[in-house]
């Protein structure tokens, strides 16, 4: 607990233990304000009932709950969404997948967009509003978290997103409205791909983040290995496949694309230089089958 001394903005951050961005990051979520006015009013007093407040945040922070479910937001390519303990909390380098999406898809037509495994939304979301032109359905087995999902399109004002349920691909038998055709120019997907007995599943935030949003099998291939599987038959010819998956997985996720006989593979890597996201093309014909790649190295 905070000491009794702590009754201003700048002793309450300096007395509860926490990181400093941390607990920066709380008590401006408990005063309704930003980072910048704690700077600007440290010295100003602290009322007793946020005080109370933010000791409550403090300690589950220091119980190792993540500061996004605290917060109950995350901010996501300049977008703020809404995320709660139903969904995976979205990450910086499911940013790069992201780029790598939207620079498959024209800006000055229609197309239509697939995000398996929706979670928050932050991909279909992201695409819905960086490309208002596309039309995004967004699919998830989770029914908490297509809850969040929806609530921040209705947040965020974007219409160009429909919602479905299912798991992987069986979510399109769900809303055939939303499908149209079941074709798409372009499907994304940040799946499951931690092994199951991977330690870090047991440690510091990820454990508090919903497993199946984590784990897929003994190697962590195992929705991958669906997606990839199935992504031809929801394709248009010379559409796109683009997909996130572990850091050290790039060899095994390039055989997958090989595999279901996609051309044009291309590999991305994260801020920190980690190949991190894959991409690959469904042949125009039935004859082109070769893969080539372009980008950086898997």
């Amino acid at each position: 607990m905070l000491r009794a001394s702590a009754d201003c903005v700048a002793s309450a951050l300096a007395a509860c233990g926490l990181d400093r961005i941390d607990a920066e990051v709380l008590l401006a979520r408990v005063l309704g304000r930003n980072r910048a006015w704690l700077i600007a009013h440290a010295a100003d007093p602290l009322p007793a009932p946020l005080e109370a407040e933010f000791a409550i945040l403090v300690a589950r922070r220091r119980r190792g709950e993540p500061v996004a479910y605290l917060t109950g937001r995350r901010e996501f390519r300049g977008l703020v969404l809404g995320v709660d303990p139903a969904v995976l909390i979205p990450r910086p380098e499911t940013e790069t997948l992201v780029e790598v999406a939207l620079a498959k898809l024209p800006i000055d037509r229609a197309t239509q967009v697939l995000d398996l495994g929706t979670g928050s939304g932050a991909i279909a979301l992201a695409v819905a509003h960086e490309r208002p032109l596309a039309r995004v359905l967004a699919t998830d087995r989770s029914r908490g978290a297509l809850a969040v999902a929806r609530r921040n399109a209705r947040r965020l004002d974007l219409a160009n997103v429909a919602f479905a349920g299912g798991n992987w691909y069986e979510a399109l038998r769900a809303k055939p409205a939303a499908a149209a055709s079941r074709m798409f120019d372009l499907i994304a997907c940040n799946p499951p791909y931690v092994a199951e007995g991977d330690p870090h599943l047991v440690q510091g935030d990820l454990r508090f983040e919903p497993r199946r949003a984590l784990a897929a099998g003994p190697d962590g291939l195992d929705a991958l290995r669906a997606i990839v599987a199935g992504a031809g038959a929801c394709l248009m010819p010379g559409g796109w496949l683009v997909v996130e998956h572990g850091y050290d997985q790039a060899r095994a996720v390039r055989a997958l694309f090989a595999r279901a006989r996609f051309t044009e593979f291309a590999a991305a890597r994260d801020l920190a230089g980690i190949t991190r996201v894959a991409a690959g093309r469904r042949p125009m014909s039935q004859n082109s089958v070769s893969v080539s790649q372009n980008g950086a190295s898997a």
